[in-house]
């Protein structure tokens, strides 16, 4: 069988579709071609580049469920996927053609293709009985006419039923009537009279040709049986009946009454009615003729949408063999009992929430096989959202955005499309459309506040989590990842980074080092929140740190100046009044707040109640008038203590002498150093020793080690303490007070001997006082010049 297809590319421009339905293209193709025949280049015959039909991911699109054409994208053909059956799928429909739709995305794209399945003679006429048998009267007249079974041919045109042809035509002839339908009722018409005594029963052979090549036939055996006299035939009182009913009537309606009248008498002119066996099987199963009264009821489901009319061919006998025939036309009457049926044609998942106004979403076809305004449609969306529906074309719709989308404000959209007939009742159907809504960066990050502000405690381990910053992107996906940065920047001179650090992923800070108060308070920085989006879009917030004190230093006094070799006295004369000012203990506190509060409070002293110490100012005062029975010798001992908590101290021991004279002074003194010396050695034996016992029990402890170890590591110890002294010099404190204590400048002429190495004498003023401070060594060298003086001076010693 030669295979042509008859490409009829029609490509045009239809503005009234909106660029939904851009052309057409009809093919004409014969039934029953191979799996794998072309049909036609849908590429070339539509001006498409292949490239299009990839990137668009080219389809066809079919309302049956049985694909027969499919689409090679890669060379833009048609084929035959499966065989065509012209009979099968359009029974006696001309032209039979199908219907196709290739769709075509990014953007949408909608082709119309038609390929018309034209008819080969691949069916014989067949008849639906195997036998026709008749019983005839003798008497019959020339021209009676008996209805025959007609042939059947599922083909069409030429291909289709033609002719008939019966033998012996001794005593009848052929009439064929065209129907309305497009067929050939066969009568057999009575030639010559029939003689029952001559032959009793007659065997003809019908044969029914189509117009084929080859031509192709089928044959039926008619059986006459000749009776005796009966020369009226029935007549019926029309020759067309006809009768209206709506589709899905119940089972039972009655139709019509057909009635026929025999002008015989007797059993001859008893009528009975039967529907011709020239109507289709499927067709007169669905109808029931009584026999007896005529009366056409319904005997199945009346469809309007798969027939709206039927001709039936009912036939009138009366016992003598003798009929007649009429033609009952039923016509079917629509009613809306078919809802809207929504195809989705094609449709996108998700769409750019920068997607511009009229992108098309949806393809939609929809179905209504009702007639007339049954079967008219609309299509509406929910109300509220940023879509519209339009119809560019019979029965299709496109579902387009008609404003800018955000998807920050709507990630997703649940869109129903409703489609109505114009029916009463109007029938309705919808379909549901889940669209989602793809994000851009189009967000920056932004922190829950304007600005941090955190404290931490100073003497922190490094390591330590101070707080979190926090920021949004209302983006989505790795739009929406923040990452967190710290800002380059410098405090005092040093980059922040050597101060805290941030977690890209949590936005922690931690500190990474200790903080000192004392060198630091307070210091800020920046920090960035960067989203992962392309290009990144980014915020910053100012973080400010504030270092909170600790008690951790002690007071420290600055006045009186503790020395190690020397000692210092305050003198106080024995003339002093109550409240006489002795002299004031300085110190001072490196912390803040209450933690460096001071406070003074007299620890020991030689006699309580001469001496007293200004809580909140540690000026030392006498409490009541100094007399000649006070020692000489008066040794305060002064505890400054902070506010902190726990609270820190520092003690100040202070010497004071009660005298009027410097060398009652001095002689005192003497026996306090040398007292004191031989203290401070004995103090430096004590530890000397203990030292000396440590280091020895240390070393033994290594070797041990040492030797377990298999002399793996050899190790010396050495210890070395080394303390840096930093001198200290006091301001000079003057009393400002108007009490008048120490008024008087107190000078000493000292005579040094020959041989004094170390002979030395300090004289320090400070305001009213004065201050005497002693060497150990030059106390003895002043004793012993005092006690030579004495000696020349007195006349009578040796």
């Amino acid at each position: 069988m030669s295979v042509a297809t008859i490409p009829l590319a029609l490509l045009f421009l239809m503005a009234l579709f909106c660029r939904a339905v851009l052309g057409q293209v009809s093919y004409s193709i014969p039934e029953e071609m191979a799996k794998g025949s072309t049909v036609g280049n849908i590429a070339q015959d539509l001006g498409l580049d292949l490239k299009r039909l990839k990137s668009g991911k080219a389809r066809i699109f079919t309302e049956d469920s049985t694909e027969y054409i499919e689409l090679d994208r890669g060379r833009g053909l048609l084929f035959i996927k499966e065989k065509i059956d012209r009979e099968a799928l359009c029974a006696k429909t001309t032209p039979c053609a199908l219907h196709l739709q290739m769709i075509l995305e990014n953007p949408m794209e909608m082709y119309t293709i038609t390929v018309e399945v034209t008819d080969v003679n691949d069916n014989a006429p067949s008849f639906q009985k195997k036998e026709f048998r008749f019983e005839i009267s003798e008497s019959a007249v020339t021209g009676s006419r008996f209805m025959l079974g007609r042939a059947v041919d599922a083909d069409v045109g030429n291909n289709g039923l033609q002719s008939y042809s019966l033998k012996p035509t001794d005593n009848f002839e052929l009439e064929l009537h065209n129907q309305a339908d497009g067929g050939k009722n066969v009568e057999m018409v009575l030639q010559k009279p029939l003689d029952r005594e001559k032959e009793g029963l007659l065997n003809l052979k019908l044969t029914a040709f189509d117009g084929g090549d080859p031509l192709l036939s089928g044959t039926v055996q008619i059986y006459i049986k000749v009776l005796d006299v009966n020369d009226n035939a029935p007549v019926f009182a029309q020759r067309v009946y006809k009768a209206t009913i709506t589709e899905n009537s119940t089972k039972g309606s009655k139709l019509t009454t057909v009635s026929a009248s025999d002008a015989d008498d007797g059993s001859n002119s008893h009528v009975t009615y039967y529907i011709s066996d020239t109507v289709d099987s499927h067709v007169a199963e669905m109808f029931l003729l009584n026999h007896q009264t005529g009366d056409l009821l319904l005997n199945g489901q009346i469809d309007y949408e798969k027939s709206s009319r039927y001709q039936l061919d009912v036939q009138a006998r009366d016992e003598g063999g003798l009929s007649d025939s009429c033609k009952v036309i039923i016509d079917v009457l629509d009613i809306n009992d078919n809802k809207p049926s929504i195809n989705i044609l094609s449709m996108s998942s998700s769409i750019s929430e920068e997607s511009a106004s009229g992108t098309v979403v949806a393809m939609i076809k929809v179905n209504d096989p009702d007639s007339g305004m049954n079967g008219k449609v609309h299509c509406s969306i929910s109300e509220n959202i940023p879509f519209t529906i339009t119809s560019p074309s019979n029965n299709f719709f496109s579902l387009r955005t008609e404003q800018e989308l955000d998807r920050e404000r709507e990630s997703e959209y649940n869109i129903t499309v409703l489609c109505s007939d114009e029916g009463v009742p109007s029938l309705s159907s919808s379909a549901s459309l889940r669209l989602l809504i793809s994000d851009v960066n189009d967000n920056a990050p932004v922190f829950e506040r304007r600005s941090y502000e955190a404290f931490v405690l100073e003497n922190n381990t490094p390591g330590l989590s101070i707080f979190t910053v926090k920021a949004s992107d209302a983006d989505s996906n790795q739009n929406a990842r923040v990452s967190y940065i710290l800002d380059d920047s410098a405090v005092n001179g040093v980059p922040v980074s050597s101060y805290v650090s941030v977690s890209a992923d949590s936005g922690v800070i931690s500190a990474v080092r200790s903080f000192d108060y004392e060198q630091l308070k307070d210091f800020h920085f920046r920090v960035k929140a960067q989203d992962g989006g392309s290009p990144p879009l980014s915020s910053n917030v100012t973080v400010r740190i504030k270092i909170q004190d600790q008690n951790d230093n002690a007071p420290q006094v600055l006045y009186p100046v503790q020395t190690g070799g020397s000692v210092v006295a305050e003198i106080v004369p024995r003339s002093a009044d109550v409240g006489y000012l002795v002299t004031k203990v300085v110190a001072v506190d490196v912390d803040s707040g209450q933690n460096a509060w001071l406070s003074y409070k007299l620890q020991k002293a030689t006699d309580r109640a001469l001496f007293e110490v200004g809580p909140q100012n540690g000026e030392i005062r006498t409490v009541r008038q100094v007399t000649d029975k006070d020692a000489l010798k008066q040794k305060l001992t002064v505890v400054v203590e902070d506010n902190g908590q726990p609270s820190r101290s520092a003690v100040v021991n202070i010497n004071v002498a009660v005298a009027d004279s410097f060398p009652e002074v001095v002689s005192e003194f003497s026996d306090f150093t040398l007292s004191k010396e031989y203290n401070d050695n004995l103090t430096f034996y004590l530890v000397l020793a203990l030292a000396a016992v440590s280091f020895l029990f240390i070393t033994t402890v290594v070797v041990i080690i040492s030797v377990k170890i298999y002399r793996w590591r050899q190790s010396r110890i050495f210890y070395q303490s080394s303390l840096p002294v930093i001198p200290y010099y006091p301001p000079g404190y003057a009393d400002t007070g108007v009490t008048g204590t120490l008024p008087h400048m107190y000078n000493y002429d000292v005579c040094m001997t020959t041989n004094s190495r170390k002979s030395d004498c300090k004289y320090s003023t400070l305001g009213g006082q004065s201050v005497l401070v002693v060497d150990q060594s030059f106390s003895e060298t002043l004793q012993r010049t005092m006690k030579e003086n004495n000696l020349l001076d007195d006349p009578d010693s040796p």
